[in-house]
This record gives C-alpha cells, structure tokens and sequence, in this order.
C-alpha cells in the first residue's frame, strides 16, 4: 500500500515511533505542539491512523523529524536526531522486528542490514562487512533524499540496535556521506 506522494518512501512505523516518542515526551500535548509546525496536509495524515507496514512520503518524514527537533532540542538537534532514531530502534527491536536481536551478537543484528533496510526504505540499499570481534562497517546506496539528519536517526538505531544485542558502549562514525558529496554512506560501528 502506497499513501500520497510517489517519491521516496518510509514505512508508516517510522511515523509511529516517531509519534509514540512524542507521546512519551509530554502526552499528546507535545504531539500537537510538533504537529503545529508542519503544514496542513502533513497534520491531517498524521492525526489519522496511520498503517506500520504502508508507505508513506518520505519528505513527510523529514518535515516531522525536523519539527520533533526543533521542539525537543533546539539548543542540539542534532543529538534530537540520534535520539529519535534510538526510540525508533527501542520500538521496533523489541516489537516486531525482535527477530534480530540476539543476546550478546550485534554482528547478528548487523549482518542482517539489507532485510532490516528493507522495513524502512523502498528505495536504495544497505551492506554489511565484519571487520573484527567487535567492530563492522554499514554502507548505503542508491538512498534518494539523504540528509544529514536522517544519517543521524541513522546511527541512533544502530547505537541502540548495538546495545540491545549486548554490545557495549557502541560508537558510529559516518565519515562518508551523500549529502556531503560522497557516493554512498558508511557507518563504521565498533563496541565493547
């Protein structure tokens, strides 16, 4: 299923979370405070019931995003950003996508990166390379619409992806990205 818009995609439970998060910080009232900056159309979509597994524009997602930090962090939005993406990986690793975690093997978890993308995005692709005990390298191509910011909801699921796996203090450097120029993204991930 397809809503609205015939760009890139997400799927639906990437607006849930980030509607669920929301909720956590402040009830409904901080949903409507966020919900208040985007335009009309993106307010009615979301204040409907929205499907997990339907797509939905993906721009609709970066204009939430946006707004979630803006009113959340605007002192740091960025750190608003890693933090959105840990909600996201709290609410799907342990909901339906809990298959991929197994107690002490993040590389378990990372090794299935092409499937798990799959449940975020319809278009692009995203590899994994085992590059020690404790450390492997995740790269995406053919992504359309790469922010920095969606990089960085990037890496806090995986951060928190890492964590739930039994991997301690994870750490993610992203030192290629297409929305700084570069070809294709890589996130070096590494834990004790």
């Amino acid at each position: 299923m397809v809503l609205e818009g015939s760009g890139s995609r997400i799927k639906g439970g990437v607006l849930i979370s980030r509607l669920n998060m929301l909720r956590r910080h402040g009830g409904q009232i901080r949903v409507d405070e966020v919900l208040g900056r985007l335009p009309p159309s993106d307010q009615a979509l979301l204040r409907k019931s929205l499907l997990p597994v339907a797509w939905y524009p993906l721009e609709l997602n970066l204009r939430l995003d946006t707004a979630i930090a803006e009113v959340l962090s605007p002192e740091d939005e960025g750190r608003a950003f890693i933090d959105m993406g840990r909600a996201s990986a709290d609410e799907s690793l342990h909901g339906p996508q809990q298959a991929f975690v197994r107690a002490g093997d993040p590389h378990f978890l990372l090794s299935q990166a092409a499937r798990i993308y799959r449940f975020y995005y319809a278009v692009g692709s995203r590899t994994y390379d085992w590059t020690g005990p404790r450390s492997a390298v995740l790269r995406t191509f053919s992504a359309e619409n790469v922010t920095e910011a969606d990089c960085l909801t990037i890496i806090g699921w995986h951060e928190r992806a890492i964590e739930l796996s039994g991997g301690l203090t994870p750490r993610i450097t992203h030192p290629m990205c297409r929305a700084r120029g570069a070809s294709h993204c890589e996130y070096h991930c590494s834990w004790d």
